[in-house]
Formats: structure tokens, C-alpha cells, sequence
């Protein structure tokens, strides 16, 4: 690394593809990045994958098969650098593409946390692109893909990382990127270029590609009714899908029946008409070669109920995954402090005033009998106000730690509404803090608490949320809650749902 040169380290995940090595080739430049991390997550692999020695320091690290947010994870958690560059191993920096970074990187300010490089992918020049190669292209127009993608290591650091319930590519990088933002800080694109070829990924790649469908319904759960505008997509097409499916099971249910005739024939009309314009505009802007028209009309049939499957068996896994407890066991459980552990008295600064609410000491118990470490993760904003001061603080909460102690971790933050801090909810700070200062991963905490802030404090971080409504919890918290998180009627019901998939 020369004099004077951002210090930045490559991260690339792959599972073995032969272009990996001309990726490598085209990072032997000047200035170079402090290292290379290569992280194989070829599924059982119990020795790493060797790659082709060079000027740049590299490392191949074992990542167990855990897709692409894991790999992720395991290289940035392995670099020492501000800033860590995700790569794709299925792409290739253009000439230059080192100093432009350090362009890009001495360009941003500190309420920036991340720079994507620009996709460029080559098209042909002497026909129209294929189906598959305008859906490469499209990456160069996509929202902070990894594909070339700078963050700062802090705020990976302060968010966990990549959120590992994504198993597959793509929508794992939209969420890191909401989450980011959510945080309060920019995103922005850079000058510099990489190419990313077509791959040739055969005549059924299209549909097998509908599987990212079971990922739509976690973001769906995260943010929203809205998270593709939030994430920068169009509006998708499975209200289509779902039509064109429902049409055909019509169809195919009455096509037997006397009397259900004119109902399968009117479902196979609509079938037909859906189907053929799908395939239409899959053909229309292509080349319209024999065998590209005969792929668009054989896919064209089998995409609607194959992403319909996967868009269920998503929503199915999320919601029943709601119910039980998704993550499994917890490392963790965060509490809320105010209304959650203690019944609130505004500002207080006198012990004598502490009341534990009915029950949260049995569910504590149950907590820590089951192993599961415990934390407080709580704003005191009057600290800053002036209206108390910390040693005030800390008296109460050694009240509370003697009605309902021991816990693993304190996180408080002393900062009011407009300091800007990263700490206070709900900026995800204390819960990372919570985690890092526990030894857990943010994404394995679960956060409880009375408000929206808690709510969206623990989705930033990438942990589980559970509000556990009170008076003072105004009605769209409420909501809003039941689209990305879980209520429960109280802090011992949330610990009960906390613990229904863990073995005793």
C-alpha cells in the first residue's frame, strides 16, 4: 500500500467458479489493497481452495457453506482496514479500477458508510441481448449490490454484518443497505468500473432463478408493504404470477366436469392471454432466434406457479418462523428498561422509585436457567437534559439489577434526540454494543421492548424484535410492529415465544 493510500481489503466469497482467478489477476495493481480475503463456502469443504500466488497478500478462509451474507461475514470480520470492498468472484475490475477506489473513497464524507462501483456488463454489439443478458444488465442500474461494494468496517461492525437469514444472493445486500440507512447515513456511487460477463446459466436459469421469490417475503416481513420502493425496485410481477396460477388451477380442476366446462374454459383464456403476454415481453426486445423464443415461451409457462411455490414456502417460513421463534435459540435476550423491566417514572433519579412489573423477574429467571445471556438496553435522555445526572442513573439501575439481576451487559444512552448519536434507539448502536460486549452476534439477539424505537433499533442491528405494548405505545407502533416484528401481550409471553423452539 502506498504513502498517503486509503488502506482498504478485498473481500471475495466464492464456491469455486473458474473465473475466480481472473479476478485475483486484475487486483495485482497499484495502489493495492492491504489484503485479499477469499472466503470458500463450498458447502462440507475441509481443506481451502487454492488460488494463484501473487504481490498481494492473500488469504483463503473456510466459511462452511453458509451463502453468500455468511461468507460475507466471516471476510469482513477478518479484515484490520477502515474500509472493506466486497467483490463478486464472478467479476473483473477494469484498468484503473484501484485508483479510482481510492478516488471514490477519498471523496466521501463521514455520513457516508458506503461506495458502489459502477457494473458494467458487456453486451453484444451485432444483435439484441438475450433474456438472460438483459437480466445482467439490469445489475448495472441495481441499488448497493456487492457485486462492487465499499463499507466502512465500523459500521459493519456496529450493524453485524450481513443479515444470514437471507440464504441466497441479492436481497442480502438490499437489507444491509436499508439497514445502513436506517442508521442514518448515505450511500453513494462511485467512478470506478467493474465488468461483470453473462454467465451461461442454461435454457431453465430463468425459472430456477424464482427461488429469490422465498427471500421477497422476508423483506416483506423486515420493512414493509413497501420495501421494493424502499429498496429502490419496480413493483415486481407476482400479483401476475399469482393470477396467471390461479387462472391455470381453474383450468385444470374443471377440465373433467360437465357442468364446470365454461368455468375451466374461461380460466384456460385467462391462463393463455396472462401467459402469452409475459412471454411476449420476455420476446419482444430480444433476439428472436429460434431457440431463444422457444426458451421465453416454455419458461414463460413454468415462472408464474414456480415463483408463486417459492413466495409461499417464504411467507410460510417467515410467518410460522414468527411464531415459533425463527432464529432458534437466542444467544441473547435485550430489554427494554422503562415500561418493559420497570414501571416508568419519567426521568427518575430516585431508587426508591423503582417497581419491577408483575412477572418480569419469573421470566428472567426462566432466561438464565435455559442459559440464554440477558442485557438492558435503554435511552436516558435526562442525563442530557440536565434533569439527571449519572450517578443518579447508575443508582437505579443498581436498584433495578438488585430487584431483577443479574444481567449480562448495561448499554444506556445519555444523549438526547438531537446529539446525533449512533447509540440511541432507534439507531441500532446499543444493540450492537449489547452484542459485541456479550460475545454474540447481533443477528442472534432479540431484542424486547414498549416502543417502535426498540422495534427499529433491533431490525438495524439485524436482531429479533418483540414489542410488548403498553399505554404510552401509540397505536401505528403497534402497527407497524405486526409487519416487521412480533407483539406479545406481555414480557412474559415474549419470553415464552423466545423459548418455544429451544430444547430444555
Amino acid at each position: 500500500m502506498s504513502t498517503g493510500c486509503i488502506a482498504y481489503t478485498v473481500v471475495v466469497p466464492t464456491t469455486g467458479r473458474a473465473s475466480l482467478g481472473a479476478l485475483l489477476a486484475a487486483l495485482e495493481t497499484t495502489p493495492a489493497p492491504q489484503e485479499i480475503v477469499v472466503v470458500d463456502d463450498r458447502p462440507g469443504a475441509d481443506a481451502a481452495l487454492p488460488v494463484p500466488s501473487g504481490t498481494v497478500p492473500t488469504r483463503v478462509v473456510l466459511s462452511g457453506g453458509r451463502g453468500p451474507a455468511g461468507a460475507r461475514n466471516v471476510g469482513w470480520q477478518q479484515a484490520t482496514t477502515p474500509w472493506v470492498v466486497f467483490l463478486d468472484d464472478d467479476v473483473v475490475p477494469a484498468a484503473g479500477w484501484s485508483r479510482a477506489l481510492q478516488r471514490d473513497l477519498a471523496e466521501v464524507d463521514e455520513e457516508t458508510a458506503g461506495c458502489q462501483g459502477k457494473i458494467v456488463v458487456p453486451l453484444p454489439h451485432d444483435r439484441a441481448p438475450t433474456d438472460l443478458e438483459r437480466g445482467t444488465a439490469g445489475l448495472a442500474q441495481a441499488w448497493w449490490i456487492t457485486a462492487d461494494m465499499a463499507y466502512r468496517r465500523d459500521v459493519l461492525a456496529l450493524l453485524g454484518g450481513f443479515d444470514e437469514e437471507f440464504p441466497r444472493a441479492y436481497r442480502e445486500d438490499a437489507d444491509l443497505a436499508l439497514r445502513v440507512r436506517m442508521l442514518g447515513y448515505q450511500l453513494t456511487s462511485g467512478s470506478r468500473n467493474t465488468f461483470h460477463p453473462v454467465r451461461a446459466d442454461g435454457f431453465f436459469a430463468s425459472v430456477r432463478a424464482q427461488a429469490g421469490n422465498a427471500d421477497n417475503a422476508v423483506m416483506r416481513r423486515k420493512y414493509g408493504r413497501n420495501w421494493r420502493r424502499r429498496a429502490g425496485e419496480g413493483p415486481g410481477r407476482i400479483g401476475r404470477h399469482a393470477a396467471t396460477t390461479a387462472a391455470a388451477l381453474v383450468s385444470t380442476a374443471g377440465a373433467g366436469r360437465p357442468t364446470w366446462r365454461p368455468v375451466a374454459a374461461a380460466g384456460a383464456a385467462v391462463w393463455l392471454a396472462l401467459t402469452a403476454e409475459f412471454a411476449w415481453r420476455r420476446i419482444a426486445p430480444g433476439p428472436r432466434t429460434p431457440m431463444e423464443t422457444a426458451r421465453m415461451l416454455v419458461t414463460s409457462a413454468l415462472i408464474p406457479p414456480v415463483a408463486c411455490w417459492h413466495r409461499a414456502r417464504g411467507e410460510w417460513r417467515s410467518r410460522s418462523g414468527r411464531k415459533r421463534g425463527r432464529h432458534g435459540a437466542p444467544a441473547a435476550v435485550l430489554f427494554d428498561r422503562d415500561d418493559t423491566l420497570i414501571h416508568d417514572v419519567p426521568y427518575n433519579g430516585d431508587p426508591r422509585r423503582v417497581r419491577p412489573i408483575a412477572g418480569v423477574r419469573e421470566a428472567l429467571e426462566t432466561l438464565r436457567n435455559r442459559g440464554i445471556a440477558i442485557g438492558v438496553v435503554s435511552n436516558q435522555s435526562g442525563v442530557a437534559r440536565g434533569l439527571i445526572d449519572e450517578h443518579q442513573l447508575r443508582t437505579v439501575n443498581d436498584e433495578v439489577e438488585r430487584h431483577l439481576g443479574p444481567f449480562g451487559t448495561w448499554q444506556v444512552c445519555v444523549h438526547g434526540e438531537d446529539d446525533g448519536c449512533a447509540c440511541r434507539k432507534p439507531a441500532p448502536g446499543l444493540i450492537t454494543r449489547a452484542a459485541r460486549a456479550l460475545g454474540v452476534p447481533a443477528g442472534s439477539c432479540v431484542v424486547i421492548g414498549d416502543t417502535g424505537a426498540d422495534v427499529q433499533a433491533a431490525i438495524a442491528a439485524g436482531a429479533r424484535a418483540i414489542l410488548v405494548p403498553t399505554h404510552r405505545t401509540l397505536p401505528e407502533e403497534v402497527r407497524s410492529a405486526d409487519r416487521v416484528a412480533e407483539v406479545a401481550q406481555t414480557v412474559t409471553y415474549a419470553v415464552r415465544r423466545v423459548l418455544e423452539e429451544v430444547p430444555r
